[in-house]
């Protein structure tokens, strides 16, 4: 990819920014056959895209909230995702407990109102659930006061690895994609109009400048920073707010469903999910001002996440329980007073007067309708030739029918990796972790994987798994990881410290 951008200097449109919308732009701009150059200043998914609560869904909050037109894109495109990428998007059914008389019949025709939206795209039909059947559906479900349930469909998948094989299928479709490589500043023509970046490789030090037909601003919470670069005095558009996770082991939900509260004191939804072999608790709506490449939960988050697990399950968690907390941050637009919480999840697309568009706000399920409106404004705005989306039935890297083995998330890959793991390297970098030495050497060779938390945090997800083992796994996969990129042990040393950090971060 470096040699690429050294050998082509102008480009149609530059993709500032490698999560979700800005894969999802690259893949969709790309497939158009639109020269596509995409810039990431850290790791593919590092921000936001990789710390979701794992849902594809439509939004039940939103139809609580009326935004009818929300749901139903999301509900379209869930099903669009599922189809395009059935690897790493499945159906999971999830179940609202009731210990209110009214609470049943209430969220029951909420949910048949789901189902009528979802039409085609839809994942299963909802139905009510007495009592024994809710504690069926959940084994472990508090049943002091149950009076029964809701079951719905909605679906699950793993945000980092569909993040991994966006830019796979960018790549495959004609995109040029770097990971750290950091825009430090725009080219203008006449000092006015947007008309190409300056970056830097992180890893060398070498500087580019680029020219592109358009430049497209996907930076999510860092949005406004790229903003300030063509406009000083900008007003700021995002508002974000922090989501809190707690990752426990399995036996916490030992079913194959998910709880949904509707409700909680904060006006949000809160999950417990299985996930792989894990579960995932959230999540948290905390306002911030300061925008961390590596967000922190709060005490007060932790502690609220597992007060209200503590009322849901009969199995209480308790912090020395937690196998791994994570943060992101939602890049919301902002939208005058009110709780973040209230603020639409729509995206918002803005062209400033030197051409700079930026897209914000959206969520996962819709990064594709998000990316196919970005494209078809930025290619006005460039003055290129215009290209119908092809996106809605193009399949994503690795699509195929998952398979029961314990590398089903990589899809039409998982033949590869085991193809290495026959040629001597399966043996796991850690007794507590599946994860195999063959992962990583497929990471570094076939998804530009480039540090120790590439691999421990992205193209796996061993970080949320649990965050003291991948602390201790990092030495072995920094050594796999030097031998396939030519470093040394001095890098090692390195990586090891830089991750043992990040690590500390996500345990409690």
């Amino acid at each position: 990819m470096l040699h690429r951008v050294r050998q082509e200097a102008d480009w149609d449109l530059v993709v500032v920014g490698g999560g979700a919308t800005g894969l999802g732009t690259a893949v969709d701009a790309a497939a158009r056959g639109y020269r596509t150059l995409l810039l990431e200043q850290w790791d593919f998914a590092k921000g936001t895209s990789s710390r979701s609560t794992k849902l594809v869904h439509g939004g039940v909050r939103y139809l609580q909230q009326g935004n009818v037109s929300l749901v139903m894109e999301s509900l379209k495109e869930r099903g669009i995702l599922r189809k395009n990428a059935p690897h790493l998007v499945h159906d999971l059914p999830f179940v609202v407990p009731s210990y209110d008389w009214w609470s049943t019949p209430f969220y029951g025709i909420g949910m048949r109102v789901y189902d009528v939206l979802a039409g085609r795209y839809g994942f299963g039909g909802s139905r009510t659930l007495n009592k024994e059947e809710t504690v069926e559906a959940l084994p472990t479900i508090e049943t002091k006061g149950l009076r029964g349930g809701v079951r719905y469909h909605d679906g699950q998948f793993d945000d980092a690895r569909l993040a991994i094989n966006l830019a796979t299928t960018a790549a495959e479709q004609g995109a040029c994609l770097l990971n750290y490589a950091q825009v430090s500043g725009l080219e203008k023509e006449d000092g006015i109009i947007v008309s190409g970046v300056r970056f830097q490789d992180r890893e060398s030090g070498e500087t580019f400048r680029v020219q592109a037909k358009v430049v497209i601003n996907a930076t999510g919470a860092w949005s406004d920073g790229l903003r300030r670069l063509d406009e000083p005095k900008a007003p700021q558009m995002i508002r974000p707010s922090q989501g809190v996770h707690l990752v426990l082991d399995r036996s916490f939900l030992p079913g194959e469903s998910a709880i949904m509260v509707p409700q909680t004191k904060d006006g949000r939804v809160l999950f417990a999910i299985p996930w792989h072999d894990s579960v995932v608790v959230g999540t948290t709506d905390t306002p911030i001002h300061e925008i961390p490449f590596e967000p922190r939960a709060r005490p007060e988050e932790i502690d609220f996440i597992l007060d209200h697990a503590q009322a849901y399950l009969a199995k209480g968690p308790k912090r020395t329980d937690v196998k791994s907390v994570f943060a992101g941050i939602r890049p919301l637009v902002s939208a005058g007073d009110g709780s973040t919480a209230s603020i639409s999840r729509d995206h918002t697309l803005h062209v400033g007067d030197s051409g700079l568009v930026t897209i914000a706000g959206g969520k996962w399920t819709t990064y594709r309708k998000m990316a196919e409106d970005v494209v078809d404004h930025a290619t006005v705005i460039g003055g290129l030739p215009a290209l119908a989306c092809g996106t809605e039935k193009l399949a994503i890297h690795g699509a195929r029918a998952p398979s029961s083995g314990r590398l089903w998330y990589y899809g039409s890959d998982e033949d590869s990796v085991r193809e290495l793991m026959a040629q001597g390297h399966g043996a796991r970098v850690h007794e507590a972790l599946a994860l195999t030495e063959a992962e990583v050497i497929f990471a570094v060779r076939r998804e530009m994987a480039r540090t120790v938390e590439d691999v421990l945090a992205r193209r796996s997800r061993a970080l949320l798994f649990d965050a003291k083992a991948s602390k201790e796994a990092a030495p072995a996969v920094g050594r796999v990881m030097a031998i396939e990129l030519g470093r040394d042990q001095s890098w090692v040393d390195e990586q090891v410290l830089r991750y043992g950090a990040i690590a500390d971060l996500h345990s409690l």
